[in-house]
Formats: C-alpha cells, structure tokens, sequence
C-alpha cells in the first residue's frame, strides 16, 4: 500500500501539465529524495540487541523484533528510489529520438560523493565487524552496594546480546543496502529519457537521481554503525562504571550534517529560472488576494509547532495521550485557514461581486487518500480497542476517536467561512473559485494527514503494553504485533508527507488569450 501510495504521489507530479519539463523533473527528484529520506529512519532498531535492565520497555533481541526493525528502513529507502525511477512518464511523441550512446554507472556517479559514501560503508563494516567480537552480558537491576572507600556505590545496568548475534543482523543490512544501491543506481543508468529534455539535461538528471540515493544510503550505513556502536559501547552491568559513550553515534550524526550539507546539482532552465516555472507573474498570481492565500502557506507550517511553543512556554502542559499532542497540531492549522478566508473577505471581499463555488474542489487522488486515511484509523482504533479488551489491558485508544472527532468538527468552520465568503473583483475568470478550491483543499489535506498520523500514534503508543501482555499470553496473531511500531512509525511519516503535498493553485484559472502554466502554493 505504501509503495503503491509512493508511486501515485510521484506519477503524479512527474506527469502532470507540464510533466517533464526541467521544473517538473526538478520537484519529482526532491520527492524522491523527501520519501527516501522519511523511509531511511533506523530510530526503531536504536537499541537493537541491548536487554533492558529494570523497565518495562520491549527488548530487540530477537530475530522477529531485530529483523523487521532493519528491513523497512534499509528496503524502504531503496524501494523509493528506484518507485521514482520507475514512474518516469513513457515517450509519448509519434517519433522517438534514438539514444545509441552506452550508458555506465560511472558516467554519472558524483565521484567526491560516491567515495565518501564507500568509506561510511567501509567505516560501518568494521565498526560491526570489531561489535561481532564482542561478549554478551545479561542485565542487573539497578541498585546500589556499600563499598569501604566511597559510602554506597550503584551498580547494575542494561545487557547485551552477544556480538555475533547482533552483528550477524547487521552485516546483512549492510551487504542488502550496499547490494539495492548498486541496483539502483543501474537502474537510474538505464531508465527512459525525457522527452521534454536534452541528453545533457537527462545525464544531469540522473546525477542528481545519484546524489539524492548516495546520500541517503550513507546516513543508514551509518546509523547501522551507531546501532553497532550502541552495543559495543555499553559497560559490563556488574563492575561499576562512571558513564558510557556511543562515538558511532557522534559520528552517524556527523554523517548526518554533512549528507544535508552535500546538495545535489541543479538543471540548468530551473537554476535560471528559480523555483518558478513561468517567466512572468501571471494576472492570478499577482492579484492580492492571491497573494494573501498563498502566504499563508507558511503560517500553516509554523501552527503546527504549536504544541512546541506551549511546552517550552508552559513547562508540563503538553502531557498526556499523545493523540491530544497531535490534535494540538492539526487544530491551529484549521484555524489559521479559517482565518485566511475571514482576512480575504474583510480585504477584498464585495458584496456585488459573484460567488464562485469550484466545480470540483477536491482532486480525487486527495479525497481518496482521505477517504483511505479515515479507513485506516477506524481499523486501527477498533483492533487496538478489540486486542486491549480480549487481553485485559487498560483501554488506552479513547483518547483517539474523541481527538479526531473533535479536528472533524473543527474542519467545518473553515469550509463554512470558504463557502460564505463574499466574492472578490477581480478581472481574472474563476480565481475566487480558484481561491475558495484551495481552501477546501488545505482542509481536507489537513484531515487526511491528520487521521493517518493518528493511526500511527495509536499503534505506537498501544504496542508495547499489548507486547508485554502477549509475551505471558501467547497468541497465534501476536508477530502483527512485532511490526506494528514499525507500521505505526511509517504511518506518521506518510502523514507528514500528506500534509506537505503542494496545492496546484491556479491551475484552471484560464485568462483569454494565454496558456498558463501550474502556481504553486502550500
């Protein structure tokens, strides 16, 4: 469903109107790379191989927990690259071009790029190299003992899987990522043309492809290192230790920075032209009122660190389920929209001018992924609620449907300030319904991400009781949930990138005697 939901999203920005084009490429590529990126996390599998030493916390140290924990970042990564590649419109000219020359890996490859990638592989097999070395300890409640010279000393700590075991999940992680990225950069060799493009143009394009998979593949390598690195750093539970460091971890982060540092080249029409297709501001885009819509993009993304500024303002006030958290976020966004429409009105509004409700307001990609998200949290809240019920735990999915109730309540003021709104003048045919479109569309974008989110959170914060719960009363169904953090975190990553999907603003807003290209807003 994820690579499904992948292939969709990039198929549509590639081949939208104008698909193909220097602009459209360049955003699919960053796509690409934003999905690899969100795909890549290894924050599952941080403590892979550690037993935990007084809480109440699942331990990775089992084939079923350690092995899907490294799968879907190592294979995800690599899938939603080469789903980009795969998802280039085909030639749809009467008379194709030929292409005779012989295409190599190397004739692409970001040379400095690619060497340092082979050294964070190199570097990472031998810091899991020296962790297969390495004892197993098993793990000592935390305490404290008397000793002569220094009154009460603690002692105790967490253990540790030995070396080889860990070391053996590891080392095929790593041979899987470094075996998928060659694939894939053969494929990125091979794959079709452009037809939008010349050959420097799709050699360029294929660079940047490349750059975006190397860099990626670099920060997993080296967070299979910092995993790695986590094991072999932890002390011996029972000699007392003044402290532990991870330096794989300082590294990976190292890594990190200087894989987001590392940016990609540009094309050439793009670097000349900006971010912006068009050459000129076309009549839509440059009316106020669309001025005013389109910057409130930015206030959209800066109200979802509300929940942020009320924790840093209010020390103990964001506590609690974590689905208020989320709800938290999603609410100021609904208001700001709503808001839009009110300064829209007040400003521009006329009461002699027509109102123009869009024909289609929502694309139907958009409402069905909506429709989908609604569907999985509805599945998700009722299993959740069904597992907790049949194992006797305390019910921790309420807090949910109410949190969503409430949002999809909220929703409706900016839907109803968008349809009441008085009509602008304006010169340009069908820009107030263009405008009243965007709104509706920021909502439903906003719920869609919002119940996809939800569903991760819920199954996040419910597997580790229901976890603990199976492991005294085994269950023929208990592997679902094994995964089912992994799912969940992959649910709240595909719910960002919901709520990031550009808005095509202006894209029917037709002006006699010219042929528009797509405005973009967020």
């Amino acid at each position: 469903m994820l690579a499904a939901g992948s292939y969709l999203l990039l198929r549509w920005v590639i081949w939208g109107p104008g698909g193909g084009s220097a602009y459209t490429a360049s955003q699919h590529a960053l796509w690409v790379g934003i999905l690899g990126w969100l795909a890549s996390s290894l924050q599952a599998a941080g403590n892979a191989g550690i037993h935990h030493a007084g809480t109440g916390s699942p331990a990775l140290v089992s084939s079923a927990a350690i092995m899907p924990a490294l799968a879907w970042p190592v294979l995800g990564c690599l899938a939603v690259h080469a789903i980009g590649q795969l998802s280039y419109p085909v030639p749809r000219l009467p008379r194709r071009q030929a292409d005779l020359e012989v295409r190599r890996v190397r004739d692409f490859l970001p040379r400095p790029l690619a060497w340092t990638v082979v050294a964070v592989f190199a570097g990472a097999a031998i810091q899991i190299g020296w962790t297969a070395t390495l004892p197993g300890y098993a793990p000592i409640p935390y305490g404290s003992r008397t000793d002569p010279a220094h009154g009460f000393v603690p002692h105790g700590g967490d253990g540790r899987v030995p070396g080889t075991e860990l070391a053996s999940y590891l080392g095929s992680a790593l041979l899987v990522l470094a075996g998928g990225t060659w694939l894939v950069l053969v494929l990125i060799t091979r794959r079709r043309r452009l037809e939008a493009l010349d050959s420097g143009e799709n050699n360029l394009l294929r660079t940047i492809a490349m750059n975006r998979l190397l860099r990626t593949v670099a920060t997993v390598a080296s967070g299979l290192a910092a995993i790695a690195g986590n094991h072999a750093a932890r002390p011996d539970p029972s000699v007392v230790s003044t402290g532990w460091m991870n330096v794989a971890g300082a590294v990976n982060l190292a890594v990190l920075l200087a894989m987001w540092w590392w940016a990609p080249p540009k094309l050439r029409a793009v670097r000349a032209e900006g971010t912006l297709p068009a050459p000129r501001e076309r009549p839509a885009a440059s009316h106020p009122a669309s001025r005013l819509c389109m910057s409130l993009g930015a206030a959209l993304g800066l109200a979802t660190l509300v929940p942020a500024l009320v924790a840093v303002l209010i020390p103990g006030a964001v506590t609690g389920h974590a689905a208020l958290v989320v709800a938290m976020a999603a609410a100021p966004v609904l208001v700001v929209t709503a808001a839009g429409e009110l300064l829209i009105q007040r400003n521009y509004g006329n009461r002699d001018a027509p109102r123009a409700w869009p024909r289609q307001p929502v694309s139907p990609a958009l409402l069905t992924t909506g429709i989908a998200a609604l569907a999985v949290l509805a599945a998700a809240v009722v299993v959740t609620a069904v597992v907790q019920a049949d194992l006797g735990i305390l019910p921790s999915w309420p807090p949910t449907p109410w949190a969503c109730t409430s949002v999809a309540l909220l929703a409706i003021l900016p839907l109803v300030a968008a349809k009441r709104r008085q009509g602008i003048s304006t010169t340009v045919p069908g820009l107030d319904s263009a405008l009243r479109a965007i709104t509706v569309h920021r909502v439903v974008r906003t719920l869609a991400a919002y119940f996809t989110v939800q569903a991760g959170v819920l199954l996040l914060s419910a597997a580790p009781a229901i976890q603990r719960a199976l492991d005294l009363e085994p269950a023929p169904w208990a592997w679902a949930w094994d995964v089912a953090p992994s799912a969940g975190a992959l649910l709240a990553a595909a719910g960002i990138v919901i709520a990031v999907i550009p808005v095509r603003g202006f894209a029917r807003v037709a002006t006699p005697g010219h042929i528009h290209e797509k405005e973009t807003a967020t």
